[in-house]
C-alpha cells in the first residue's frame, strides 16, 4: 500500500495508472496470487491478495505495476508497503472506518472500499476468503460510524476543499464548472447548489458529460466550448481522474483573458487535472489535495480510541474465526488487548502531514517493527491455548490470561464496545 502517510501525492498518481487492469492481471499472471482487490483513492493506492507467498506476490504486483505506468520496478517497490496476516486486516478495517483518511472520520472512503470489493467481484478475482475480509470491513465501518462520533462533523475531503475556497468564493450565484463525471462530481453537485452556485456545465474528457449531465439538470459542456466555459466561470471543480492535464496554463490565461474577475479552481484528482503553472496565474486560485491535508480537521480524541478499539475488537475476532476451531474468548481477548496498545503507539510515531522523507522512513520502520514484535507476542500464547484447548485444560489458561495480563474474558461479547460487530451481514 501507498497513502498520503507515507508517500507523496505524486507518486501516488502515477502507481494508480492503470489500476482497472492491476487485479486481473496480478492474478491472471501469477499462478500464486489467488485473488485481488485494488482500492485507488485521491489520497491511497493499496492492493489487497490471497496469495500462497507474500514475497512472490510482491513482486508480482511490482512487476505489474512498472509494466502498467511510467514507474520503474526500483521505484515501485521502494513506493509500497507491506502487511500481512493480522497486520493487513487491521489495516483495512482502519481504511475502511475512516481511521486512515487524510480527513479522519470521513465517510467516502467506506463506499470507495464497496466498490472495490464490487469490482473484484464482477472481475472474477476474489475468493471467499478475500469476500469475509472486505465484508468484515464494511460491517465494522457501519459499526464505528452508528456507535461512535468518528466523522458525525460530516467533514471529507470535498467538505474540506469547499471551506478552504470560501476566502476567494462569493458563494451566492457565483457560476460552476465541473470537469468530471465521478463520484466526487456527482457528490459535489449537491453541495455547490447547496452553498448558492449555480452549476453552469459539466466537461468529460471520458465523453460522458451528456449522461451526467441529464442525470444531474446540468449543461453538458463539449471540448470546443471548455475556454468559453472557463471564461465563465466563477468556480471551477476539477476531479476527472484522467489520465491527463485538462487544464494548462496556456488554456485557462486565454480563456480568461477577457476576464477580470477571480477564479478558483478546486483541483481533487489525483491524476492532476490542473497542470502546475495554473495557480501562478493572475486572479487565479489552486485548491488541491496537497493542501486539503495541510488544512484536515483533527478528529476528537475520544471518537478516534472508541473507533480503534472497535477495529481492534474486529480484528481479532476476524482472525480467530479464519482459525480451524471455536471463538477462543481469551485468544480473542488477548489479541485485542494487544492490538489496541499496538495501535496507540503507532498513531503516536506517525508524522504529520508534510513530513520529511526521513522522519516517513523512520516511522515506518518503527510501525514495522512494533508490528513484528506483537506478532511475535502473540504467536506462543496462541500455540499453547490449542495446546490446551486439546488436553482439555482451557480453564488454567484463562486463569493464567487473567493474572498475567488483567484481561476479563469470563463473558466475550462484553469485549466488544459495540454492538452488532459480530453480525453476520450477507447484504452490503
Amino acid at each position: 500500500m501507498a497513502s498520503h502517510h507515507n508517500r507523496d501525492l505524486a507518486v501516488l498518481e502515477q502507481l494508480s495508472v492503470g489500476s482497472d487492469r492491476l487485479g486481473a492481471t496480478v492474478v491472471a499472471n501469477e499462478p500464486s496470487v489467488h485473488a485481488a482487490v485494488v482500492l485507488p483513492t485521491c489520497n491511497r493506492f493499496e492492493v489487497y491478495l490471497e496469495a500462497d507467498d507474500p514475497v512472490v506476490a510482491r513482486a508480482a504486483v511490482t512487476r505489474t505495476l512498472s509494466e502498467l505506468t511510467a514507474l520503474d520496478a526500483a521505484t515501485v517497490d521502494s513506493a509500497l508497503v507491506s502487511f500481512v496476516s493480522d497486520d493487513a486486516v487491521q489495516h483495512l478495517f482502519s481504511v475502511s472506518t475512516g481511521l486512515e483518511s487524510m480527513v479522519v472520520g470521513e465517510r467516502e472512503i467506506s463506499g470507495q472500499v464497496r466498490r472495490a470489493h464490487a469490482d473484484a467481484q464482477s472481475g472474477g478475482h476474489l475468493t471467499p476468503r478475500l469476500d469475509r475480509l472486505f465484508q468484515s470491513a464494511l460491517r465494522t465501518s457501519r459499526v464505528v460510524a452508528s456507535s461512535t462520533g468518528l466523522g458525525t462533523s460530516g467533514r471529507s475531503v470535498v467538505s474540506v476543499a469547499f471551506d478552504l475556497a470560501d476566502a476567494t468564493v462569493n458563494w451566492s450565484g457565483a457560476r460552476a464548472l465541473i470537469i468530471g463525471t465521478g463520484a466526487v462530481a456527482e457528490s459535489s453537485v449537491g453541495v455547490l447548489r447547496g452553498r448558492g452556485a449555480e452549476v453552469a456545465g459539466v466537461f468529460s474528457p471520458s465523453g460522458r458529460a451528456e449522461t451526467f449531465g441529464a442525470a444531474h439538470g446540468v449543461a453538458p459542456v463539449a471540448l470546443r466550448d471548455l475556454p468559453a466555459a472557463l471564461g465563465a466561470a466563477d468556480i471551477v471543480l476539477a476531479c476527472s481522474g484522467g489520465e491527463s492535464i485538462v487544464l494548462t496554463p496556456a488554456l485557462v490565461a486565454a480563456a480568461r483573458a477577457s476576464s477580470n474577475a477571480p477564479l478558483t479552481i478546486i483541483d481533487l484528482a489525483l491524476h492532476h487535472d490542473v497542470a502546475p503553472g495554473v495557480a501562478q496565474l493572475r486572479d487565479v486560485h489552486v485548491v488541491d489535495l496537497t493542501t486539503v491535508g495541510a488544512h484536515a480537521p483533527e478528529e476528537s480524541l475520544n471518537s478516534v480510541e472508541a473507533a480503534r478499539s472497535i477495529v481492534a475488537h474486529a480484528v481479532a475476532r476476524f482472525e480467530a474465526g479464519e482459525d480451524a476451531r471455536a471463538l477462543d474468548p481469551a485468544v480473542v481477548a488477548l489479541r485485542e488487548h494487544v492490538f489496541g496498545l499496538l495501535e496507540r503507539e503507532v498513531t503516536r510515531i506517525r508524522p504529520g502531514a508534510g513530513a520529511d522523507p526521513g522522519a516517513i522512513a523512520n516511522a515506518d520502520a518503527t510501525e514495522a517493527a512494533l508490528r513484528r514484535f506483537a506478532r511475535t507476542l502473540l504467536h506462543t500464547p496462541t500455540v499453547r491455548a490449542r495446546q490446551h484447548a486439546e488436553a482439555g485444560s482451557e480453564m488454567a489458561y484463562v486463569d493464567a490470561i487473567q493474572a498475567l495480563y488483567g484481561i476479563d474474558v469470563a463473558v466475550p461479547n462484553d469485549a466488544c464496545p459495540a454492538e452488532g460487530i459480530d453480525a453476520e451481514s450477507p447484504h452490503l
